[in-house]
């Protein structure tokens, strides 16, 4: 599948009228195991690829090289459409220009770019976020720096819990009204602070986590939140995994008495082993 039909799927969610849940991917393998489960989009998270590049917390260390290194990687390993959480877009307007651009050209489906102040400011005991102003130059940087008109940019914000629900909306609205595919939010804790931005905007609507109490993909396609984010337990889940494997093995384990080991068959689907044997044949066996 091309890229630009990846990013004509990720449309088509947008489109739609149902809210979907993405699987959190961040390498060739978990994003080729997403695929074979039928996930629609994948998820690429900030504290996803800072884990699976650095091993380092989510606090803006990682660089749009290694961010599109890592979604490169994963493009070649499957065709599943993936959303990417390109941050702030690693520095000023002119940066979210060239970070639209490098994603881009490593085959995302869509990216986000949020007015959140990063990295953290010296002296601040809270997440902060830019000015409108330079929110809005972000967001027409990051339009104008598209090649493919179907690449998805959504705006995000999470001012619904760093200053208020109206200013989560006029950020929003005016985000909106530059031109972006969708608006993504964070932050959001309540029904009514949902049923009062999706009242406010017209957009389609991405989730970035919710409590439990709004968890019903129902209740979220009727205020047009089409995709809407679980969080990034696959990683954490393999963590404890290779914890786990490393920690037995240590203790003395014979390799034969691991637990949780995948079997030969899955091993051969994740390495795509059938259609590695047949280019083999074709392209290494004479007579072929």
């Amino acid at each position: 599948m091309t890229f630009r039909a990846r990013r004509e799927v990720l449309r088509t969610i947008l489109t739609g009228e149902r809210c979907i849940h993405p699987g959190s991917v961040y390498d060739a393998i978990s994003i080729r195991i997403a695929e074979d489960l039928g996930f629609e989009l994948g998820m690429f998270g900030g504290s996803a690829a800072s884990l699976a590049v650095l091993g380092d917390p989510d606090i803006a260390l990682i660089t749009l090289t290694e961010l599109a290194d890592q979604m490169r990687r994963m493009s070649r390993a499957a065709t599943l459409p993936v959303l990417v959480d390109a941050d702030h877009g690693y520095g000023n307007a002119m940066n979210v220009r060239r970070t639209v651009q490098e994603l881009e050209a490593a085959g995302a489906a869509g990216l986000t770019i949020e007015d959140t102040l990063l990295p953290q400011a010296f002296g601040a005991a809270k997440p902060q976020l830019i000015s409108l102003a330079e929110g809005i130059g972000k967001v027409k940087a990051a339009l104008e720096g598209r090649g493919d008109p179907a690449l998805v940019i959504l705006g995000r914000t999470g001012a619904v819990s760093v200053t208020s629900l109206d200013d989560a909306i006029a950020r929003a609205r005016a985000y909106e009204a530059c031109g972006v595919d969708g608006l993504f939010f964070t932050g959001i804790t309540a029904r009514d602070q949902l049923d009062a931005i999706a009242a406010a905007t017209t957009l389609p609507i991405v989730l970035g986590g919710a409590p439990e109490h709004m968890s019903d993909l129902g209740y979220l396609a009727a205020r047009r939140v089409r995709v809407a984010l679980q969080g990034h337990a696959p990683i954490a889940a393999a963590t404890q995994a290779v914890y786990e494997t490393l920690k037995a093995l240590r203790g003395g384990a014979a390799p034969k008495q691991l637990k949780g080991l995948p079997s030969a068959e899955r091993t051969a689907q994740v390495m795509r082993e059938a259609e590695v044997k047949r280019r083999l044949r074709v392209y290494l066996e004479p007579g072929s």
